[in-house]
């Protein structure tokens, strides 16, 4: 009986070391293979001030549209500043916005700090009146100034 035991712990042990071989294969394969560009990371305007980014690093930027801050340039160009209500960021997008996006709402945008503007390659507003992002939701959290919106 006891020889049982052995074999089923030792049977415990081999499973568990292939299990945790395969999981660190898979985190090795999707990092040497996927693009680095494929991977963004969410910060907030605080966070981008506190800590700038590298010139190269795309990144995701999101808070609120601040009032009075879009300016339309020639054809689609545009800027505006975002805010977590502690900090701000300068906007530049050369595209159309998407219908939804307007100052003092949720937004988030996808491209890279250049010379302390945020040069934006795609911008996502929210898409009702009560949803926000989930990061813009959590960085004004953080911040202490988020609002439950009404039901």
């Amino acid at each position: 009986m006891a020889g049982l035991k052995g074999l089923k712990k030792q049977r415990r042990v081999q499973i568990v070391a292939l299990a945790a071989v395969a999981l660190m294969s898979a985190v090795a394969v999707i990092w040497l293979f996927v693009p680095k560009e494929a991977i963004n990371f969410f910060r907030s305007p605080t966070e981008v001030l506190a800590s700038p980014p590298a010139a190269d690093e795309v990144f995701r930027i999101g808070g609120l549209v601040v009032e009075g801050s879009v300016q339309r340039g020639d054809g689609t160009e545009v800027g505006f500043a975002v805010t977590d209500t502690n900090a701000t960021v300068e906007v530049r997008y050369t595209g159309i916005l998407p219908d939804l996006f307007a100052e003092g709402q949720g937004m988030v945008a996808l491209g890279r700090m250049e010379g302390g503007v945020f040069q934006a390659t795609e911008v996502l507003a929210k898409h009702d009146e009560t949803y926000m992002p989930k990061e813009v939701v959590d960085a004004l959290k953080e911040q202490g100034v988020y609002q439950e919106p009404e039901s």
